[in-house]
Order: structure tokens, then sequence, then C-alpha cells
């Protein structure tokens, strides 16, 4: 597919962040603002998503992931795999390990993880009733450090349910779960077009955004816990307490992300 084209001057210096990458000064295109470019995955490379750049949750979690979710992450490649110049993250609707269906959740912890920047992700949803990809951000020391406590940034999140509402959340101890800070916006085209979706992230407060348009928000201090390092995720449920019923006709489905990057 064609991509985006990216603007930028590579200045000869790498930098080890978990690996290393080039360090690139790249005109941002929201600003006239200069930052660098930190990290980033292109899904150029076709086959298993690079195990440099991504983990994987497996399994069900604790009562569905928390959220009464159906499906049984695998690493697999039926689940998430790049092609044509995408990432695919694919339900399928099957018998595996005693759930009726399965799916990825790819995660950087412990492989690339940051504090405060810019994160753009360009991504395409599905439109299946039941469906729930998201695009967020956890602490580094989630698993260690208990959640809420730890921080949750859902950078968009989308219900097959109500097509075309994107919606934002920050989890923290005062606001979590079903009582979390949360926003949504509508857009045209979210599961047949790509949209690109960006967080700001500083030491004074988080921005949201869909293709510029700010609809999201939160002060941030160091009484929050949005102050130290946290690591990516890309995931699609389905059901549970946010995707809601399932089609009964479903089959399957594909979450489709064309890059994400990491400003700083």
């Amino acid at each position: 597919m064609k991509k985006k084209i990216l603007l930028f001057i590579i200045i000869p210096i790498s930098i080890a962040i978990f690996g290393f990458c080039n360090v690139i000064v790249a005109q941002n295109i929201h600003s006239s603002t200069q930052l660098k470019l930190l990290w980033a995955e292109e899904f150029n490379v076709d086959g298993k998503p690079d195990p440099n750049s991504w983990g994987y949750d497996i399994g069900n979690g604790p009562d569905g992931w928390g959220n009464q979710e159906l499906e049984y992450y695998t690493d697999r490649t039926e689940n998430s795999y790049v092609d044509n110049g995408t990432l695919k993250i694919k339900v399928i609707k099957e018998n595996y390990n005693g759930y009726g269906f399965t799916s990825a959740r790819l995660k950087t912890q412990g492989k690339f993880q940051f504090t405060y920047g810019t994160v753009e992700v360009r991504a395409k949803m599905p439109a299946e009733v039941g469906t729930w990809p998201a695009a967020w951000m956890l602490a580094a020391e989630f698993g260690k450090v208990p959640w809420p406590d730890c921080g949750e940034i859902d950078i968009v999140e989308h219900r097959g349910a109500e097509v075309n509402k994107i919606v934002s959340a920050f989890h923290y101890p005062e606001r979590h779960g079903g009582n979390c800070n949360a926003n949504n916006t509508m857009i045209s085209n979210a599961t047949t077009e790509f949209h690109i979706y960006r967080m700001d992230w500083n030491e004074k407060e988080i921005k949201v955004y869909v293709d510029d348009k700010l609809f999201h928000s939160v002060q941030n201090s160091p009484n929050m816990p949005y102050n130290h390092d946290f690591h990516l995720l890309l995931n699609m449920a389905i059901g549970g307490g946010f995707g809601g019923p399932v089609d009964p006709n479903f089959t399957s489905a594909i979450y489709e992300v064309d890059y994400i990057r990491v400003y700083k």
C-alpha cells in the first residue's frame, strides 16, 4: 500500500533504547516545532511482527482481562502478521483452549518504553459488531505496580457496535474502569480509511487528537501516575464490557495499523 511520505534528515548518531534506532530530526506535521523521531514501527517487512519490538500477552487473563472479554490472545501469525505494509490483528471465531475466539495483544514492554513525547498511530478500524480494537499505553512497571496505580492511557478505542465513534480514556487511582476519564468524537470512514490518532504527553498535560482534532485531555501533575516510563500496546478484543454483544454471524475481523511513531 502507499505510505504517507515523512520528510526527514538523518543525523548519523545511534542511541540505545532497548536496542538502537537512528536519531531523526523530523518536521512535525502539526506545528513548526521540530521533533526527534525516537522510535518507529512502519510494518514494512512481511511475516511475524518484529520480535525486537514486540512481545505478546497470551491467554484470557483474570476475568477476561478484567473486562469479561471473550478472546484468547495468541502469538500465532494467524492472529497477528505484517502484510502489504500494515500490521493486521485478526480476531477469528474458533474453538481454542476452551474459548470461542482468538486474537492478539502486542506490547513493547521490556523492549521500548519512554517518558513524555508524541505518539502517532495510523490505523483503520474493523466494522464488525463486537470488535474492540485499541492503541494504548501502560506503565513500564505494570505487573509490579498494581493497576490503576500504575496509570493507563488509551489513545484510541473503537466499538464495532458504534462505527466511527472514537474513544480516548485515562485510568488513574481517582478515575478508572467504568469511572475512567473518557471522551469521544465522531469521524467519517473510520472503518474504510486510515486515520491518524495522536497523543501529546508532557509533565503538564496529555492531549489526544484524531486527524489533528483535539477531543480529549487531562492535566498532569506530580500526583498523577503519568511521569514515568510507559510502553505501547496494540490489540483487538471482542465482546466484554466495552465490545458488547457479538454479531451471531461473526466469523473474523481485521484491525490494520499502518505505522506507530514516537517523537520526543
